[in-house]
């Protein structure tokens, strides 16, 4: 099941995606999102930043997995900020 797909409820079926409340980093907004997938949380989740007025949104998933819930949400708000730290505004082009 995709990431889309499940937060989006296009598969019948699909399990509802916990979406993280949102942390502040370095002037972005990260909302975790981990989905179930295969028996473990997938990584995945949305970078945010307001830039000249305008609302710039960069969705990313990974390949990472774990098994709980509160492990993925963890991992997937150090990867968002390590993603912010290498790349700066360059993720929205």
């Amino acid at each position: 099941m995709s990431f889309w797909s499940a937060l989006f409820g296009r598969r019948s079926g699909a399990a509802a995606v916990k979406v993280s409340d949102p942390v502040e980093y370095k002037g972005y907004v990260i909302r975790a999102a981990p989905y179930k997938n295969n028996g473990g949380y997938q990584t995945a989740g949305t970078i945010e930043r307001e830039i000249d007025g305008v609302r710039k949104e960069h969705r990313f998933i990974r390949a990472d997995a774990y098994a709980s819930y509160e492990d993925a949400l963890n991992f997937t708000i150090n990867k968002a900020r390590q993603i912010i730290d290498l790349q700066g505004d360059r993720i929205f082009d």
